[in-house]
């Protein structure tokens, strides 16, 4: 059909555009986009329930294995980071890291795990169950031997044994009626000579350290003489040593030898009691396994005198009495409760 002719007033006509649109049935639903994001969020929480159920069915010891096995890879890049290879291998703690997990914006503080071998605090206990059970072999065969040789076994009851945060700790006590050493000296007597052999063929079993502590009671010497409580519990307890040693005791298995006077008194309540005057011979824990830190394991008796002794005030007054190398004279107030022990004090026949 032939356009018709355009007045000069009539506007141009305009195009006519056709706007073609195809709809795709149901492609919001079921199109692959949301599949992914799902697939993705289930993979989530699966890990997540995974690492729950890691954290509840493993050990200690066996979580750190599994931190142990990633370890290599954060090693390598730690190695390639923070500018290790560059000019001084980069030193500086404020160096950049190339870590995946930090993007780059860490510094050089990561903890690197330690091996799976356990925590000091496991071995630890396991090394002093190791040592209790050494411990409890100790005590039974020193009974049996003892109970074994005449002229021994009437001491049985000079004997005791407590665990101590130092280890084992072998208590040979005075009596009225039995004495280790000569009145006042330094030199035992056949009895307790043979006592401490016996000791000694038990303890040369075992690798733990010794450590030999002399004590004595609280009468002091007379004063103005050169002897006191300090040198006797020392030179005793020296006196101890010698005799383990010649029952084949190696030196290197002591690791001190120490006298106490007066400080450290069996019966706390009588300071001149007979059963204060006595040996310590300890067989310490295994290096580790004690280390004298804590307080497992012990009686509350125990417990009760290890605080008392560690009480600030305590130490303090200990300190000022070993500044005075032990005092010769008696405490201010002291009195005796059997007069004749007054006339024995005196003397440096006493203990």
């Amino acid at each position: 059909m032939a356009d018709k002719k355009r007045g000069a007033n009539e506007p141009e006509p305009r195009p006519i555009i056709v706007k073609k649109i195809i709809v795709e049935g149901h492609g919001g639903h079921h199109g692959g986009a949301w599949k992914v994001a799902y697939a993705d969020f289930v993979t989530a929480m699966m890990a997540f329930f995974l690492l729950m159920w890691l954290l509840g069915a493993t050990t200690e010891k066996q979580r750190k294995a599994l931190a142990d096995y990633f370890t290599p890879t954060l090693v390598e890049l730690k190695m390639a980071s923070a500018g290790s290879t560059g000019l001084m291998g980069g030193d500086s703690i404020m160096g950049k890291e190339n870590y995946p997990t930090t993007g780059g914006q860490g510094n050089l503080s990561i903890t690197i795990p330690r091996d799976a071998t356990g925590t000091k605090e496991e071995g630890g206990k396991a090394m002093r169950a190791a040592d209790r059970q050494k411990f409890e072999s100790v005590k039974k065969a020193l009974e049996a031997r003892m109970a074994r040789r005449q002229g021994i076994n009437k001491l049985r009851k000079n004997v005791r044994f407590t665990e101590t945060r130092e280890g084992l700790r072998i208590d040979l006590i005075d009596e009225a009626d039995f004495a280790m050493f000569a009145m006042g000296t330094d030199t035992l007597v056949p009895q307790a000579r043979a006592l401490i052999g016996e000791v000694a063929g038990v303890l040369a079993t075992m690798p733990n350290p010794l450590i030999v502590r002399g004590h004595t009671d609280g009468l002091p010497y007379a004063a103005g003489r050169s002897m006191n409580n300090w040198m006797l519990s020392s030179s005793r307890a020296e006196a101890t040593r010698k005799a383990l040693a010649e029952n084949g005791i190696g030196n290197a298995r002591f690791a001190r030898i120490e006298g106490v006077a007066d400080r450290e008194p069996f019966a706390k309540g009588n300071a001149y009691d007979p059963r204060n005057r006595r040996m310590s011979i300890i067989l310490g824990w295994t290096r580790g396994g004690g280390d004298g830190g804590d307080d497992v394991g012990l009686d509350a008796e125990t417990k009760a005198a290890v605080k008392e002794r560690d009480d600030p005030a305590n130490v303090a007054r200990r300190e000022v009495q070993r500044i005075d190398m032990g005092g010769t004279g008696m405490p201010t107030g002291a009195q005796f409760i059997n007069p004749t022990a007054a006339g024995t004090s005196a003397k440096p026949g006493k203990h």
